[in-house]
Order: C-alpha cells, then structure tokens, then sequence
C-alpha cells in the first residue's frame, strides 16, 4: 500500500481477538453491561461516546465480519444482527455507529483488490473503525452523488461536503463516496485525520442523539489511488449488500424495542399504580394491560424471529451468488425492517399507555426510547418496503440493487 497509509498509523490498545460466533455474542454482552448504565443521561446532555466506541473498538466487534482467510471469524449475519441488536438495546446510538462500517467491510470483501482485502481487513481486525461519508445536500432527489475524483499525478483529489455522516467523529478511517472519472461511484478510505478533512458535530436530530452524524468537509485532499475501492463493482453481480445494510438498521430497531419494553415492564412491575376504581389494586393485575405487553412481547419476539430468517437469506446470498439468493434476500430483510420499525413504535408508544402518567417524569427520560424508534425508523421509507414486497408478487419486479434494498 501507498506511504499515505503507512503514515497514517497510530498508536492505540490492540482489539481482542473474536474467534466464534458465541464469543461474538458474549463479547457484545459484556460491552452492552459498559454502555448500559450512562446511556440516558449522554442522551440528555448530549454527551458523546468516545470511550464507549474506544471500548467497542477494543472488544473485537468491529472485526467480526472479516472472512476467514484474511483472520476473522467471518461470523454469520444472523450473529451480526442479534450483536447489533444487543448494542442497541443498551444505547440504540452506540448499536447504530458500527452499521456503516460493517457496510464498508462487505464492500471490501465484494471489490476490493487483493492487495486493499490484504492490508484493510486485518486494520479492522486490530480495532480499527470504518465511517462513511456519503449523503450529499442537494436539490434534487436523495441518494445522487456529485462529489468526484479528479486525477492528481498518481493518486486523486477530492473536495465536497457530506451529511449525516454517522460517527466519523470516532473512526479511524473515512470512506467517501465520490464518482470517478469514468462517472461510477467508489468509495475513497481516507485516514480520519487527513489534511482537508474537516468534521463538524452538527447532528441535529431529537433522536439517535449521540451517533455524531454531523458534516464532513472535504477541502482538495490528496487520495493515493490504492485506497480508493471500486464500489460500482459491488452492485454488478447478485451480491446482497443493500440487504445486509438494511439488515443491521432492522436490528437497531429491535434492540430500540427490547429496551423500550424492559423499562415498560419494570416501571409496571415496581412504580405504576393499580384502579380502585375499577377494582384493580396492582397495576399487574389489570387484565387489559397484561394482554397488551403480551401482545407487544410477540410482536417483538417475531421481528427478532423474521430478522434471524433474513440473516439467513443473506449468508445464502453470500455464499451461492445467485439473481434467485439475491431477491430472496432483499424480500426478506425488507419484511424484517417492516416488523422491526412496527415493533419499535409500537413498544415505545406502549411503554408510556401501560406505564401510567407518572412514565412521563423528564427526569426518567424514558421519552428517549420514541425519539430513537421514530428518529431511525425513518432512515429509508417503510412505505416502499411494502411496495417492493408486494410488486414482486403481484408483478415480478423488484428494485435494481441499491442500498436500500
């Protein structure tokens, strides 16, 4: 690789090293106890988690996902999802942060060369975190791409400005989506403290508070040409790397869920009160709100259930390529992110209906878990997930491959 990268190192704790897909789980375990605690009050106060991405960094996680012939333990994307999920469960922003860069490293596996596969994946191996900076403000519709590669002797210059560049402010390496002069869209890795680069934690959101997705400046910076990764190539076979991205959204989704529906159950269990009025002395005991947390318990048991199917659907994706694994997959994961946006909402609207008036303390800050659901939830529209779904089976068709699908 180029003397930019080399230059590019630094010093820091080596991550542990994750062989299986148990210890994975146990290692997200373990991080999910470090981040649980402080989780509503950096949400309050706006507090971003730099030690906490340092210790998720440090936990191996962040290299799971790396194939097997290169080091990692190239866990399956059901494992991935419940990782993701678990993350989330404890601080829906932290559980958030890494969706990209797992992202990022599919993206490697599918077009990198083998000398970028060779000198990529054992960084994130080492710990090293993977941010994107792709979305662009612009007139015209979302998803369009104007920044490019302008050729400079042996490498490119690049200069744009992104947004909703989710935590860049904590990675080591950036990946900036660009065209090249050829008009298709790569992806740059460029090195978080690279002269011209500029972040500015400018996330406005009610939710999600800490995921740091603020504007990236890029200023005429330098990009030697072997970092810059053929992303186009990704999309050229019948590869789901659209499905695994949406795939771990759906898990945050869960884990906002899950969260929403222990604090529920333990305010019920300790604070609420019962209805004299209609005979009822323990909140527990009212037999209209033990069927409602039934109900919303199996809807959030379902959507863990349609995501573990989905996660499925993509290692048989990966695996077999094939046009037939491909859409199997994208009809899959579409249906997760379905039941996992209904399952968020609806546990984080219950959580204050069976809870009581006395849920909406501000000091409890338990409103975080809506703010979350419907800030995420919103990341691609639902609404064309039913369309997909059912324009498949009424017509055939499904959506060219995208990251949305």
């Amino acid at each position: 690789m180029s003397k930019v990268i080399s230059l590019a190192q630094k010093l820091k704790a080596v991550a542990s090293y994750i062989r299986t897909e148990d210890e994975a789980v146990d290692a997200a375990k373990a991080l999910a106890e470090l981040i649980r605690a402080g989780s509503s009050l950096r949400d309050r106060q706006r507090i971003l988690p730099y030690r906490e991405m340092e210790l998720t960094a440090q936990s191996g996680i962040l290299g799971v996902t790396v194939p097997a012939e290169y080091g990692g333990a190239d866990i399956s994307n059901p494992f991935l999802a419940e990782v993701v999920a678990i993350l989330s469960e404890a601080d829906s922003s932290i559980g958030q942060i890494p969706q990209n860069h797992f992202y990022i490293l599919e993206v490697l596996r599918l077009a990198a060369t083998e000398e970028q596969k060779r000198y990529f994946f054992p960084r994130a191996l080492a710990g090293d975190h993977f941010a994107n900076a792709l979305a662009e403000k612009n007139p015209g519709a979302a998803g369009v791409i104007n920044t490019r590669l302008i050729p400079d002797g042996p490498g490119y210059r690049i200069s744009g400005q992104k947004y909703y560049s989710t935590g860049t402010l904590f990675a080591d390496w950036i990946a900036v989506f660009a065209q090249d002069p050829q008009d298709r869209i790569v992806m740059a890795l460029v090195p978080r403290d690279t002269d011209g680069l500029t972040i500015t934690d400018d996330w406005a959101g009610f939710g999600q508070r800490t995921t740091a997705s603020g504007t990236v400046a890029i200023d005429n910076i330098y990009v030697a040409a072997d970092c810059v990764i053929d992303h186009y190539k990704a999309f050229e076979q019948p590869a789901p790397l659209g499905s695994l991205g949406q795939l771990l959204h759906a898990a945050v989704d869960l884990g906002i869920a899950r969260a929403a529906f222990a604090d529920m159950v333990d305010f019920v269990k300790t604070r609420s009160r019962g209805n004299r009025n209609l005979g009822i002395e323990i909140a527990g005991d009212d037999p209209l709100l033990i069927a409602r947390t039934g109900s919303i318990a199996v809807r959030i048991e379902a959507a863990a259930s349609v995501i573990e199917r989905a996660g499925r659907t993509i290692d048989v994706a990966q695996v077999s390529p094939s046009p037939e694994a491909a859409t199997e997959a994208s009809l899959a994961v579409a249906a997760a992110k379905i039941l996992t946006t209904e399952a968020a909402l609806e546990a984080t609207n219950a959580l204050f209906e069976l809870a009581g008036t006395s849920s909406t303390d501000e000091a409890l800050n338990l409103d975080r878990h809506w703010r979350n659901a419907r800030t995420h939830t919103v990341h691609d529209p639902v609404r064309w997930k039913h369309h997909a779904i059912g324009d498949f089976h009424l017509n055939g068709r499904l959506p060219s491959p995208n990251g949305q699908f």
